[in-house]
C-alpha cells in the first residue's frame, strides 16, 4: 500500500499564474499603498473624484465645512496658549541653531499656516525643535562660522531647510515613508536623550555668560570650553536664579529685570534689537551656488528624516488618545510643503515638537485651527511687540531650552527597553553615547548602523524551531515554548521562521543538516525508532528567491542520501508559485506537500505503520516457510 492510498482532505493548491503587468501592479499596490487610498474614488463621478482628490491633498477642505463655533472657542484658547510657548521657544531654538532670534519667530508664523491646510493631525502644534536646531548648528557650523560670516550661514540654513522640505515631500508623494521606520523606537529614545544632554550642556554658554565657546557638540569639547573660561564667568553677575517656570513669564520678568537694573551694561548678554515686520521673502537667499551646497543638502536630508520621525510619532501618539487616524504619507507631504514654504519666507526647519503638541492637546484643541490662532498671535508679535524682547537675557533662553530638554531624557524608557529587549537597549545606549561623546551625526550613524545590523542579523540568521505535538490535539508548536509538547517517533518537524533569501540560504542549509544529525544521534542514544521523515513547516516563509530554492534542492539531496523523505507543510502562495516554476514540486512530489503539519504527520505515521505491518507480515511468512 503506497502513500497515494492515504486520502488527504486538503491538498495544497498552486495559485493560478497572473499576467506580468497585473502581477507587477498588484505587488506595487501591496508595497506602496497598503492603506488603499484609492478606495474612496471607486464608483464616483468625475466631479466628485476631483473634490475628493482636493480633500485628500488639502485636508482642511474636508473638515472645514463641519467646523463649529464651539470648536473655534476651544481652538482659540489652545492657540493662544501655545503661542505663549512658541514665542520664547522660537527665539531660544534659533539661538541654539546660531541663527538670528527673529528667524525663530518667523518660523512660528508661516509653517503653522501651511500645516493647518495640509496636515491630517488635529493636535500637532508646529514649530522649531531643539534637536534639529542642534543638528543645523553642528553640521553647518563646521563649514561656516556663524560669527564670522553670519549672512552665508543663514543662507545655508535656509537652503538646508529647502532640501529637507523637498526630501520630506518626495517621501510622501512616492509613499516611501518606510525609510523613516529605520529609526527604531530605541534609536529615537537614545538619540533624543543624547541630544538633550548635549543641548543642556551647551546652554552653559548662556548661563555662564561665555563669549568664546566651542563649535563642537561633544561632552569633552563643551567641558573643556567651560573649564578654560571659569575666570570669565566668575566676573559676571549671578542672575542664575531667573527660573523658567513658565517660558513667557520668564521672558517678561527677565526682560523687565534687565531693563530696570541696566544689567546688560554689567555683563548680562541680551537678545538685542529685533526687526519689526512679517517674514521677508528669502528665495534669493537660497545658496544653490554655494561651495558648501553639498553640506546644506546633507544637513537637510538628515534633519528632514529626524523631523519626520519626531513629528509623525508625536502626531500618531496624540491621535491614539482621541481615537482617530493620521495618514503618515500626508504628514510627510505637509511637513515637506511647510518647510519649502518656510525656506522661501526666512524660516528654518520646523516639525511637530512634543512639548508644544502636549500643551496644545491639554489646552483642549479641536482642530488644526489652533495652529492658525498661534500663527496670528505670532504675527501680532512680529508687527508690534518685537521691541519688547530687546532686553531679554540669554540666560532665560538657556533655562527655557534646558527645561524643555530635560523631558527628552527618558530614562524610564531606557529601563523598559532593558527589561523587554536587551538588544534595543544597546541600540539606545549606542545612540546616546555617540551623541554625547562624539557628535549628533556620529550618534545617529551608530544607532542606525546597529539597527541595520540587527535587521541583517535577523534576516541572515533566522530562527529555526523543533516542533512537537501538543497532547490530545492535532496542534504542533515549538518545543522550547511548550515543554509539554511531544516529539513524534521517526519524524523530525522543523519550522523556519523567516523568508528564505540569498543572505540566509547557506545558514539554513547547515542548520537543517545539524537538526537532522542531532535527531539521529538522539534516537541512537535512546534506542528509539530510526528517523524516517523530515517535515519542513513553511507557514512562516513569506517569500523565497532562487538561492533559497537552490538551498531546498541541496537539502533534498542530502536527505535522500540519508534514505530519508522530505515533506513540506503549508507553503505560502508566493513560495508555491516559485517552487512550481522551478520544478522543485515535481522533484519532491506533489503527494509530499501538505496543507498542515497535522496532515503531514498523519500521512507519515500512516506510512510508518504500513511499513511495519508489511515487514511483520514478511517476517511471519518467512517463519512459516522455515517450519
Amino acid at each position: 500500500m503506497g502513500n497515494a492510498d492515504f486520502e488527504r482532505p486538503h491538498p495544497v493548491a498552486i495559485p493560478p499564474a497572473k499576467p506580468f503587468l497585473k502581477s507587477l501592479k498588484s505587488g506595487l499596490k501591496e508595497t506602496l499603498f497598503p492603506d488603499d487610498p484609492f478606495r474612496q474614488f471607486k464608483n464616483q463621478s468625475a466631479s466628485r473624484k476631483f473634490i475628493l482628490g482636493l480633500q485628500y491633498f488639502v485636508p482642511i477642505l474636508e473638515w472645514a465645512p463641519r467646523y463649529t463655533f464651539a470648536f473655534f472657542k476651544a481652538d482659540v484658547i489652545a492657540g493662544i496658549t501655545i503661542a505663549s510657548l512658541a514665542v520664547p521657544q522660537g527665539i531660544s531654538y534659533a539661538n541654539l541653531a546660531n541663527l538670528p532670534a527673529i528667524i525663530g519667530l518667523y518660523s512660528s508664523f508661516v509653517p503653522p499656516l501651511v500645516y493647518a491646510m495640509l496636515g491630517s493631525s488635529r493636535d500637532l502644534a508646529v514649530g522649531t525643535v531643539a534637536v534639529a536646531s542642534l543638528l543645523i548648528s553642528s553640521m553647518l557650523g563646521k563649514e561656516v562660522n556663524p560669527n564670522e560670516d553670519p549672512k552665508h550661514y543663514v543662507q545655508l540654513a535656509l537652503t538646508a531647510t529647502f532640501f529637507a522640505g523637498v526630501f520630506q515631500s518626495a517621501l510622501g508623494l512616492l509613499r516611501l515613508g518606510f525609510i523613516v521606520d529605520f529609526l527604531s523606537h530605541a534609536t529615537i529614545v537614545g538619540f533624543m536623550g543624547g541630544a538633550a544632554t548635549v543641548v543642556c550642556l551647551q546652554q552653559l554658554k548662556g548661563i555662564l555668560g561665555l563669549v568664546h565657546f566651542t563649535q563642537g557638540t561633544d561632552l569633552v569639547s563643551v567641558m573643556r570650553s567651560v573649564l578654560s573660561q571659569t575666570h570669565q564667568s566668575k566676573r559676571k553677575p549671578c542672575f542664575f536664579w531667573i527660573n523658567a517656570m513658565a517660558p513667557l513669564t520668564s521672558v517678561v520678568l527677565g526682560s523687565v529685570l534687565v531693563y530696570l537694573t541696566h544689567a546688560e551694561k554689567h555683563g548680562v548678554q541680551v537678545i538685542g534689537h529685533l526687526k519689526k515686520g512679517l517674514n521677508p521673502p528669502s528665495v534669493s537667499d537660497l545658496a544653490f551656488g554655494s561651495p558648501h551646497l553639498m553640506t546644506a543638502i546633507k544637513t537637510g536630508i538628515i534633519t528632514g528624516v529626524i523631523a519626520l520621525a519626531e513629528g509623525v510619532a508625536v502626531g500618531r501618539s496624540f491621535a491614539m488618545f482621541k481615537n482617530y487616524h493620521i495618514d503618515g504619507n500626508k504628514e510627510m507631504i505637509a511637513f515637506g510643503m511647510m518647510n519649502i514654504a518656510g525656506s522661501c519666507t526666512s524660516c528654518y526647519l520646523t516639525t511637530g515638537p512634543f512639548s508644544r503638541t502636549a500643551v496644545n492637546f491639554n489646552a483642549g484643541c479641536k482642530t488644526a485651527v489652533s495652529n492658525i490662532v498661534m500663527a496670528t498671535a505670532v504675527m501680532i508679535t512680529l508687527l508690534f511687540l518685537t521691541p519688547l524682547f530687546h532686553y531679554t537675557p540669554l540666560v532665560v533662553l538657556s533655562s527655557i531650552i534646558i527645561s524643555a530638554m530635560l523631558g527628552l531624557i527618558d530614562y524610564e524608557a531606557a529601563i523598559h527597553l532593558w527589561k523587554v529587549d536587551k538588544f534595543d537597549f544597546f541600540v539606545c545606549i549606542g545612540a546616546y553615547i555617540g551623541v554625547v561623546f562624539g557628535s549628533v551625526e556620529i550618534g545617529l550613524i551608530i544607532a542606525v548602523t546597529i539597527s541595520l545590523l540587527r535587521m541583517l542579523l535577523f534576516v541572515a540568521r533566522p530562527r529555526t524551531f523543533l516542533l512537537g505535538n501538543i497532547p490530545n490535539s492535532m496542534i504542533y508548536r515549538s518545543m522550547d515554548q511548550y515543554p509539554t509538547a511531544n516529539s513524534v517517533p521517526g519524524i523530525l518537524i522543523l519550522q523556519i521562521d523567516a523568508p528564505i533569501y540569498f543572505a540566509n540560504a547557506n545558514y539554513l542549509r547547515e542548520r537543517i543538516s545539524r537538526w537532522i544529525n542531532e535527531e539521529e544521534d538522539r534516537l541512537k542514544s535512546t534506542g528509539g525508532p530510526t528517523l524516517q521523515y523530515v517535515i519542513l513547516d513553511m507557514s512562516a516563509i513569506g517569500s523565497i528567491d532562487t538561492s533559497g530554492i537552490s538551498m531546498l534542492e541541496e537539502v533534498k539531496k542530502n536527505i535522500d542520501r540519508k534514505c530519508l523523505k522530505l515533506v513540506l507543510a503549508n507553503p505560502r502562495s508566493e513560495v508555491v508559485k516559485k517552487l512550481e516554476k522551478s520544478k522543485f514540486i515535481e522533484t519532491v512530489g506533489q503527494e509530499w506537500i501538505y496543507l498542515t503539519v497535522g496532515e503531514a504527520v498523519s500521512s507519515c505515521n500512516f506510512m510508518l505503520h504500513t511499513c511495519k505491518s508489511n515487514k511483520a507480515s514478511v517476517q511471519e511468512f518467512d517463519a512459516q516457510e522455515n517450519v
